[in-house]
């Protein structure tokens, strides 16, 4: 799992596996032992645990993230992978296409490039007034910067990517924007980030800067409004495919499942404390909105 071992949302993700495991037979520490690992968003500690958990011959590899099947395939090509919450995974390499993975993973892509060009527009709508956008960017996520890009120029916005693999980078490049005018954040959808969630959602607030999150979570903690996958749902329809591959299925013959669930989720306090009137016809659209 990308985040500490702490993180309430990770906890429930692990939770909706063992759940949904169990409702397909399975008895939790009787028949199947499930063991888990917290990578914290680092590369070197999921590759880590990655080696671990093949040295000590488990059956069934579940990885969360495109840090986690990164490491994952680099420890090896043999163990079946499932993974859940990864983005672009054909275009990433990690399965040959999404009918047909090949090979020994499959899963549950989340996001494509195209959403990060939802992510603008909706910040565009909440906050007309936007003319920049820094993107909160982590190495390898260049797929959804590319999105961004794309749908930008529609939106007579600029784009700027600030890099940030430390708090410290996150606090600089909030207090950098935030001396612009008409400017906006764009959060990518990157563990890392969702372990410093309550540090983002703070500086927006502090810089009164509009914000736009890939998860429902960032808007639970005060941030302005998210658009994204239900990530829980995600973790809980892998179960299915970890039954169907502990019971002989071949992993890269089970076909990558797109999400089923999206949402849109706006938070009305942190709309006033920025001084943005949230337009109705966004209301309307809400799937959730915090009072």
């Amino acid at each position: 799992m990308g985040s500490e071992r702490s993180d309430p949302q990770m906890r429930a993700r692990v939770d909706a596996l063992t759940e949904g495991l169990q409702k397909f037979g399975w008895i939790i520490g009787t028949d199947l032992q499930v063991d888990v690992a917290w990578y914290g968003g680092s590369v070197d500690r999921a590759t880590k645990d990655g080696t671990d958990f093949v040295d000590g011959h488990v059956d069934l590899l579940v990885v969360n993230g495109t840090i986690g099947i990164t490491a994952a395939r680099r420890v090896t090509r043999s163990v079946p992978t499932v993974f859940a919450m990864v983005g672009n995974p054909v275009g990433s390499g990690f399965v040959q296409s999404l009918a047909r993975p090949g090979g020994n993973a499959t899963g549950f892509s989340a996001f494509e490039p195209e959403i990060a060009g939802k992510w603008a527009q909706t910040l565009k709508e909440i906050a007309p007034a936007t003319e920049q956008i820094c993107v909160l960017f982590y190495p390898g996520y260049e797929f959804l910067s590319g999105g961004a890009e794309t749908a930008v120029p529609q939106l007579g916005i600029r784009l700027i990517q600030a890099t940030c693999r430390s708090a410290g980078d996150i606090e600089h490049s909030i207090a950098s924007i935030a001396g612009q005018p008409a400017s906006a954040i764009m959060v990518l959808p990157v563990p890392f980030f969702a372990s410093q969630r309550n540090l983002i959602v703070e500086l927006a607030a502090k810089h009164r800067l509009p914000a736009v999150y890939p998860f429902r979570y960032f808007t639970k903690a005060g941030g302005l409004i998210s658009y994204g996958i239900d990530a829980v749902d995600e973790y809980r329809r892998a179960a299915s495919y970890v039954d169907q591959i502990l019971k002989g299925a071949i992993p890269g013959e089970l076909p990558v499942q797109a999400p089923t669930k999206y949402e849109l989720v706006i938070n009305l306090e942190a709309a006033k404390r920025i001084g943005l009137a949230v337009p109705a016809a966004l209301l309307a659209r809400a799937d959730d909105v915090i009072e």
